[in-house]
């Protein structure tokens, strides 16, 4: 992921640079870090597994939780010793939601804690629920090969895309679906797919059973990965209906705008949304519905239809972060991040009403811990 997100600034950068070489108020874009940095910092990294503390530093125990959000995700606990005082920091990471498929649920940290800096990305939302994730998948597909169109979804490479392969193996084998191909146009998902597939230990039962019984979770019979550019452009001129499953999953760089380009004209076609999109990006634009998007500069109609699927969303919901501010008592300092105001500010409010001390930081500020 380092390195694949290290040659997408270094692209950025250079089509800028290129772009703008005539303005003489333009200031050159250097990468914030380019990929000999990725490697550099790959050689650093050392693997720590979860529920096992370690000091990275005098005074300071870390421990990491699961966080149920993605393979490896982790919920941070530190131990400080603060003015020979023993504090305890909790950082949420990213939180997942309870019945996810593949991975576990998320772990709640024990008591006592004193700060707890909590992501709030749907801090105001409610996904539909898990256990129509795999009905609303089939739903869409089929409605599109009736119309005889292709579902276009852009996925991220981690953690979405192996949702969505388990999910179309299941339909498959269950017959719920129609002999249609599916297209993995991400050569970074075939990496994650392979080191998803090398740790079993932190699948859920669920996962653990049909891996048991089927031999390989992401393997259906219709799944094709594409690596080579060759491959991913044969498939704009591909006939007939089919599955085009391509990063990155807020649809601002890589693959799937190659696709989104070929397919958003056409009213047979849908564009699946299944994971969050940030503001200003072409993500958010398809999944509100816009009358006409700009991709790679250029205005283009939008008259396939868009479909959201929240049920596949990997962030807890309004009621999962409420549950884990829960777990977590009305003794800590809660810090909202990770989240947008209009997200931030009703979850804020709901955790001041059941008596937890709630702030949400500005850019730039300071807080010491007492």
């Amino acid at each position: 992921m380092l390195r694949d997100s290290a040659r997408i600034q270094e692209a950025d950068a250079a089509y800028l640079n290129a772009k703008f070489a005539d303005d003489p108020n333009f200031v050159k874009i250097e990468p914030i870090y380019d990929e000999e940095d990725a490697i550099t910092a790959l050689g650093r990294i050392v693997g720590m597994p979860y529920r096992h503390s370690f000091q990275p530093l005098p005074g300071v125990t870390a421990t990491f939780l699961d966080a149920g959000h993605i393979l490896g995700s982790a919920e941070v606990v530190l131990d400080l010793d603060v003015h020979g005082a023993r504090r305890r920091l909790v950082f949420s990471g990213d939180l997942g939601r309870k019945g996810l498929p593949i991975i576990r649920d998320p772990e709640y940290p024990e008591h006592p804690i004193d700060y707890v800096v909590m992501e709030s990305t749907y801090g105001d939302r409610l996904h539909a629920n898990v256990d129509e994730m795999r009905g609303d998948l089939a739903r869409v597909i089929n409605e599109t090969v009736a119309r005889g169109g292709k579902v276009i979804v852009p996925a991220f490479a981690v953690g979405r895309t192996q949702e969505l392969l388990h999910s179309l193996g299941i339909l498959a084998r269950e017959g719920r679906l129609p002999r249609v191909p599916v297209f993995v146009d991400s050569p970074l998902a075939l990496n994650v797919t392979e080191v998803f597939k090398l740790h079993p230990e932190c699948f859920d039962a669920e996962a653990r059973a049909s891996l048991e019984s089927n031999g390989d979770i992401f393997g259906a019979e219709t799944v094709r990965f594409v690596s080579s550019r060759a491959e991913s452009m044969a498939l704009n001129d591909l006939a007939g209906p089919a599955v085009i499953i391509a990063a990155a999953g807020m649809a601002e760089a890589g693959r799937i705008l190659h696709h989104l380009r070929h397919h958003v004209g056409d009213e047979r076609n849908t564009i699946l949304i299944v994971g969050f999109m940030a503001q200003h990006t072409l993500g958010r634009r398809l999944q509100e519905g816009r009358a006409r998007v700009k991709i790679w500069g250029v205005e283009r109609d939008l008259r396939a239809r868009v479909e959201v699927l929240s049920s596949f969303s990997a962030h807890a919901d309004r009621n999962d972060l409420i549950a884990f501010a829960s777990a977590c008592g009305v003794t800590p300092r809660f810090f909202l991040v990770h989240g947008e105001p209009d997200q931030q500010e009703p979850l804020s409010a709901e955790l001041r009403r059941r008596g937890h001390r709630v702030e949400v930081p500005i850019r730039g500020q300071t807080v010491e811990l007492a």
